[in-house]
């Protein structure tokens, strides 16, 4: 599929930049770069996030991973399970977070996440007292506010790339370790 915007010319800098962190450029950046001002804001806004450190990295990818297996962004699954690969988690792991329900590979408290960030993305959201009171129990109140908004971010990136229709575009190749497909039978969020 291609994107239902056109991609924008990046300045030459920012282009080498991305190709040389990531390979080549993320579409997602070359779409939203039609508007200069929002694709400046959301690149500053995503690097902060990753500057953020109360909650694991692993949760966090997990946890946006989760996000997007719930709204179909593959694009986000592709770019994710490449980040798996560069924080040295487990892949055959992380190739499971579709079906994460179904695994038994994950601890309790990365099921907790994923179960918390499918939970933020279902709308209307279904967050209970118990999981958020578990949560808080085990990361603490900057913790939990932390994976709450990055997880909401999540829900932004895969919800913005699914609309402009982008989609895989093969960072997860290098992992060698396919992803898993999400069950159809799941909620739609």
């Amino acid at each position: 599929m291609a994107p239902r915007i056109p991609k924008a010319e990046l300045p030459a800098e920012m282009k080498e930049a991305l190709v040389k962190q990531l390979g080549s450029v993320p579409e997602p950046v070359e779409v939203v770069f039609n508007n200069p001002a929002v694709a400046t804001s959301n690149l500053e806004f995503s690097a902060k996030a990753a500057a953020w450190d109360a909650v694991d990295e692993g949760l966090k990818t997990f946890a946006h991973m989760a996000v997007a297996a719930q709204v179909g962004c593959s694009w986000c699954l592709d770019i994710n399970y490449f980040a798996a690969l560069n924080q040295n988690l487990d892949l055959a792991k992380a190739s499971q977070v579709p079906n994460w329900r179904d695994s038994e590979a994950f601890t309790e408290l990365e099921r907790e996440v994923m179960e918390y960030s499918e939970a933020m993305t279902n709308t209307p959201p279904t967050v209970t007292d118990e999981l958020s009171a578990s949560l808080l129990k085990q990361l603490g109140p900057a913790g939990l506010v932390e994976l709450t908004v990055f997880i909401g971010f999540a829900n932004l990136s895969t919800r913005v790339n699914t609309a402009h229709g982008i989609t895989s575009q093969g960072y997860s190749e290098a992992c060698q370790i396919p992803l898993a497909k999400r069950p159809r039978t799941s909620d739609a969020a």
